[in-house]
């Protein structure tokens, strides 16, 4: 019994020393036996080792915002505190070259510390409107360090905390920025494809109304839901690649989230597919999908109303069409020089009747064609007929622009939801219900 004893006393006293020594080597190994300092010093030099690492750098796709800028596609090449770095912001895809540094702070984080093309999403002296002058843009330069997966670097945004990942690039992905701003084109569509365009999904969803807006540098869309009673409204960031768009957030088509469309140059469609059959389309159509009734208070017996297209202000509005800023070009052109055109103003119900003003910059009388105002109810059209010019005839000048706004099948009117320049005036647009012309307006009641 004594011998028995011993051995099982002996026994104990090893399984003892085995978990001692087991405890001692989790300490030993276990992270939180480093100090705070260590930690993040570990963290920088991992950090800089990755960003190091890539023969090609990295490239991320930056959504800055879903209603101001949209997404930019950034390349980097970081070396000994020296970063090059290019980007499809604006037609200027060489590679620029500029500091960074990885700072410690309560976290580590990736800071671009001398101006280079990321800076643009932040300027403080960019900004999408006058009104909104020195406020800037809601991009950022500095990034916080939050580890890697699957070969990817992830960060999160200093100012908004949204994520942002950093791929390997390749040797293509520094010629591809100049093919992005290729896109730009199909994405502002032909002139002679519709000016309307819906977000169409095969899942049984509502067909949405869809809308680019591509005025530079913006980058962006929405999509209106067109069912009875609805007032949903989906903002949707748009980055540029080669092959098609991407967007952020992606479009929910049942369980699945499509960001990834590809152009059909034969269509001028946007297409992306998900597994199981699951598909989105951004097409064309050749009427709003919403009709509204914003026309009808510009039709006789209402009380006056007016509204104009005020060149310095509005020439750059991205819902002017191309047709519209053609013949606006032409009339310029055509003028003697140092004479431009510098409205288009539409008076409604005033006690001289209704009319359309055109105004000239540089001397050149004011111009009043004198109209009747009726509906197609069913369209949900505005027509303006002719009834008379004040100079007795139509100025060879005006015919091409008069004849869009007098067209027989009328114009759609809309009020929009945005502002755009110096004047927050409501905005309106007039566009024709037979061709692509679509002119922009100030609501001035």
């Amino acid at each position: 019994m004594k011998l028995k004893t011993i051995i099982n006393y002996l026994f104990i006293a090893v399984l003892a020393m085995q978990l001692v020594s087991c405890d001692n080597k989790e300490t030993l190994e276990s992270p939180f036996n480093a100090t705070p300092t260590e930690r993040l010093n570990a963290q920088q030099k991992e950090l800089n080792d990755v960003l190091e690492s890539s023969e090609f750098g990295w490239k991320a796709i930056y959504f800055t915002d879903t209603t101001q800028l949209g997404g930019f596609t950034h390349v980097f090449k970081f070396k000994n505190g020296s970063v090059d770095m290019a980007s499809d912001y604006d037609n200027d895809t060489s590679v620029n070259t500029s500091e960074y540094s990885i700072d410690l702070g309560s976290t580590v984080s990736l800071v671009f510390t001398t101006k280079n093309r990321i800076h643009l999403l932040s300027d403080s002296n960019n900004s999408p409107t006058a009104a909104l002058r020195g406020k800037g843009y809601k991009g950022d330069f500095q990034f916080l360090y939050y580890g890697q997966e699957n070969g990817e670097i992830i960060f999160k945004t200093n100012r908004s905390f949204e994520e942002l990942r950093f791929i390997k690039a390749t040797a293509t992905d520094w010629t591809d920025l100049a093919k992005n701003r290729a896109m730009i084109p199909n994405v502002i569509g032909e002139p002679a494809r519709p000016l309307f365009r819906l977000l169409e999904t095969n899942d049984g969803s509502k067909v949405n109304q869809f809308d680019f807006s591509f005025s530079a540098p913006s980058r962006y869309a929405t999509a209106n839901s067109i069912e009875t009673g609805s007032s949903v409204t989906s903002n949707m960031g748009i980055a540029y690649s080669p092959t098609g768009i991407i967007v952020s957030p992606a479009v929910k088509v049942g369980t699945q989230g499509l960001s990834v469309f590809t152009y059909d140059a034969a269509t001028g469609n946007f297409n992306a597919t998900g597994t199981a059959g699951v598909t989105a389309s951004i097409k064309y159509t050749t009427k709003p999908l919403v009709l509204t009734n914003d026309y009808k208070i510009l039709l006789a017996g209402n009380p006056s109303t007016a509204f104009g297209y005020i060149a310095s202000y509005l020439s750059t509005a991205p819902t002017n069409s191309l047709v519209t800023r053609n013949l606006l070009e032409e009339i310029n052109a055509t003028l003697p020089s140092g004479v431009t055109i510098s409205r288009v103003q539409f008076q409604f119900n005033t006690p001289f009747g209704s009319y359309i003003q055109y105004l000239f910059a540089g001397g050149k009388a004011t111009e009043f064609h004198f109209i009747i105002t009726s509906e197609d109810p069913a369209n949900k059209t505005m027509i303006l007929t002719d009834d008379g010019w004040n100079s007795g005839t139509e100025p060879a000048i005006l015919k091409k622009i008069d004849a869009e706004l007098l067209n027989p099948t009328g114009l759609y009117v809309k009020r929009e939801n945005f502002r755009f320049g110096g004047p927050p005036n409501t905005i309106y647009t007039f566009t024709s219900a037979s061709s692509n012309f679509r002119i922009t307006t100030y609501a001035f009641q």
